[in-house]
């Protein structure tokens, strides 16, 4: 199986486009990792510390999956002061766009140990077939 670079054929929307999202609010986008198999697409989202009734993964336009949500921070004491803040918390929202090919309306998610994984496949081939017009003779 030849793989083809999907880097290229997708798109990542930074800033929130229809969104729930205040434009006031921050927001953070999760690290993502996509890739092809022989099954299809995987895309693989890490949300550490979220709970899936947290998680929201719409498919929009019929090629973009779009995932948002939101991780608190309840963990901490008010007031603190960091040294080091690399955890992300607030709202999140990641849009992809997919490459041609692949059939989101059949994409099945698991949500386990912090880790989102949709699973989209191939989409099959058409079964469209070639119709002859027939021309009738008589008339030129």
């Amino acid at each position: 199986m030849a793989l083809n670079k999907v880097s290229t054929s997708l798109h990542y929307v930074k800033r929130p486009q229809s969104s729930s999202l205040d434009s006031s609010e921050t927001y953070w986008v999760p690290n993502t990792d996509v890739y092809v198999t022989e099954g299809g697409l995987v895309i693989k989202v890490e949300l550490a510390g979220m709970r899936k009734e947290d998680l929201e993964v719409l498919m929009v336009d019929g090629n973009r999956l779009k995932i948002s949500g939101h991780r608190p921070d309840g963990c901490r004491a008010p007031k603190c002061t960091f040294l080091v803040m690399e955890i992300n918390y607030g709202a999140f929202e990641s849009v992809i766009e997919l490459p041609s090919g692949y059939d989101l309306s059949q994409g099945k998610a698991t949500y386990q140990n912090g880790f989102l994984r949709i699973d989209v496949p191939e989409q099959a081939p058409s079964s469209q077939k070639s119709i002859s017009v027939s021309i009738p003779s008589g008339e030129s």
